[in-house]
């Protein structure tokens, strides 16, 4: 979920992530309609689930009460990429099937592992919010797909999506829709290094 401007801080209510003096959180409810709800019913099917440090926080302390709302959030692998939180964390050791990565390499050790701990073929690993993480990923050329919600605002500041340290890579388009609001939804999938050539020639 990101704005015009790239913006992904906040966006699912005002106490969310105030961080730096945010001001707008829960930018994104006055977008929501049938169709961006259908998509996003879509994307919380079963998954294995890779958060940043504060991500991973808000989401220790709301989910494991309410996982009828997200099928499987609670069943399903929860790495959280952090080189501060302790492995005793109340918040670690509470939330069943959590656990700490620490290094580069072991995010793209994650990639090669076959099965979950449940021993059900994994699928995906997504990545929600967790600015800091993604730009590692983009860093490291660790980022297979893009899921983009682009909410026709300008925000003007926050924690952004993309930041200088991303890899250049091309994407290949798979899927795009308009809301009844204005907002794009688009499917990337990673498709290589970057061309570059002259118009009109």
């Amino acid at each position: 979920m990101m704005s015009l401007d790239g913006v992904i801080q906040s966006p699912g209510g005002p106490e969310e992530d105030p961080s730096d003096g945010f001001e707008y959180g829960g930018w994104v409810a006055p977008f929501s309609d049938e169709m961006y709800g259908k998509v996003v019913q879509e994307e919380l099917k079963p998954a294995d689930y890779l958060l940043g440090r504060k991500t991973f926080e808000i989401w220790a302390g709301y989910w494991p009460s309410r996982g009828s709302v997200w099928p499987g959030i609670n069943e399903a692998n929860k790495y959280v990429f952090s080189k501060k939180l302790k492995k005793k964390d109340p918040l670690l050791t509470g939330w069943k099937n959590s656990s700490i990565l620490r290094t580069v390499a072991e995010l793209k050790n994650l990639k090669k592992i076959p099965v979950t701990t449940n021993g059900i073929k994994r699928g995906d690993i997504q990545v929600w919010g967790s600015s800091e993480l993604v730009h590692v990923l983009l860093k490291h050329d660790l980022v297979d797909e893009l899921r983009l919600k682009i909410h026709p605002l300008i925000l003007g500041k926050g924690k952004k999506l993309f930041d200088q340290g991303a890899i250049p890579a091309t994407f290949t388009l798979l899927d795009s829709l308009v809301t009844s609001t204005g907002v794009i939804i688009a499917h990337y999938q990673r498709n290589g290094k970057v061309k570059t050539g002259s118009l009109g020639k």
